[in-house]
């Protein structure tokens, strides 16, 4: 089974974090990704972009309109995204458990949100 970890993040909490524990705290990702990947089971890992640089697509009276930001208002906003193919939903827990997300951040209002994908396309 595969599934869909998106990792949030609570940009007023991250923006009121001083700049050094910032760095402190990002500085410790890579060494989590990295063991979260050294399970064989993460297919795709990536960290999202800037939100002033989101846009939004949705039809609009026969054409596609396009704004600014995020689609949702919400005070938290997915940072990343993550995709594990598990052999059981305990497992999937597992490996949701290491990403940096789920471990550190606690300042930043990060979280980690697991949910089972029923179609998966891996494109080629």
């Amino acid at each position: 089974m595969k599934y869909l970890g998106l990792a949030y993040f609570t940009p007023e909490r991250f923006a009121a974090m001083a700049p050094g524990d910032v760095k402190a705290l990002v500085g410790q990702c890579p060494a989590l990704d990295e063991a979260m990947r050294a399970t064989g089971k993460v297919l795709v890992s990536a960290s999202l972009g800037d939100l002033e640089h989101w846009r939004t697509l949705r039809p609009q009276g026969g054409k596609t309109r396009i704004t600014d930001g995020p689609y949702t208002e919400s005070k938290e906003v997915v940072g990343g995204l993550f995709i594990i193919e598990a052999d059981s939903h305990d497992e999937a827990l597992r490996i949701a458990a290491m990403h940096p997300a789920s471990q550190i951040g606690e300042a930043g209002g990060w979280a980690v949100e697991l949910i089972p994908l029923d179609v998966y396309l891996a494109g080629g």
